[in-house]
Formats: structure tokens, C-alpha cells, sequence
């Protein structure tokens, strides 16, 4: 199975932060989504993006790699997204997913190691990222 992981950064002085949210039943996460029919990845990464954070993505977004998770073998494509407009540091948004969720959005220190409350997935997938911008140095 495929899943498209839109990453939206912010470059704070301490370093780059990257974009997550608390679930209010799975925990910590970074956003994620599955590929509709006939549906192109930068498209699931902008509309993903959007559904689940409210987010506005510029078209095109730039594609980083593809990660075989080791929990499940699911193949995950992260495109890196910008956003049209400069957001707060947290804030709420209702995702419809799942009958309607709410979701706590805040930005993380891509360079923290994560806390339990991050699932194994959403961890290895920040190793993943960190690896992709510490060879962009």
C-alpha cells in the first residue's frame, strides 16, 4: 500500500522545524494520506495537505525519496510542500476523516529525537526526512 507524506518545514534559529499533529486517538504524526484513482502523488500531497491541516500547498510540490516502512512494508512518498501562507505556531483544525477529528497542530524540531508518543512509523519517517535535508548540507 501507498501513502503520501505532504513535509512542510519552518526555518526557526534552533533549526528547522517540521509540521505535526496530536491525534486525538493515535498520537503524535506527521500528515499522510492515500492515493485516490487516478490521482498524480503531488496531487494527494497538496489535497492531503489541505484536508488535514487546512493548509494551502503550492502546486508542484518537490519529491524527496520513497520509504519502505520496516513496521508494515508500506511504501511512503514524501513530497515536500510549501505553503502559501505563514501559520502560527499551533492551532486547531476538524478533519473529516474518520467521521470527524480534531487535530492539534504544532511544529517540531525535525533534530528531537521523538517521544514515545510518536507511533514507530511517524518515527522512522522523521529519521527518513533528517537523512534527506543533513545531505542537502
Amino acid at each position: 500500500m501507498k501513502k503520501i507524506v505532504p513535509v512542510v518545514l519552518r526555518h526557526q534559529q534552533q533549526g528547522l522545524e517540521i509540521l505535526a499533529f496530536r491525534h486525538p486517538l493515535a498520537g503524535t504524526q506527521l500528515v499522510k494520506g492515500t492515493i485516490e484513482q487516478d490521482e498524480k502523488h503531488e496531487q494527494v500531497a497538496v489535497r492531503e495537505l489541505f484536508e488535514e491541516s487546512g493548509l494551502v500547498a503550492e502546486a508542484n510540490p518537490t519529491f524527496m525519496g520513497n520509504l519502505s516502512l520496516r513496521f508494515n512494508q508500506q511504501n511512503w512518498y514524501f513530497y515536500l510542500c510549501e505553503i502559501t501562507k505563514v501559520t502560527s505556531d499551533s492551532w486547531l483544525h476538524y478533519c473529516h476523516d474518520d467521521g470527524g477529528l480534531e487535530f492539534e497542530f504544532f511544529w517540531y524540531p525535525l533534530h528531537q529525537k521523538p517521544s514515545e508518543d510518536w507511533h514507530e512509523t511517524f518515527q522512522e519517517s522523521l529519521g527518513f526526512i533528517k537523512i534527506y535535508f543533513d545531505s542537502k548540507k
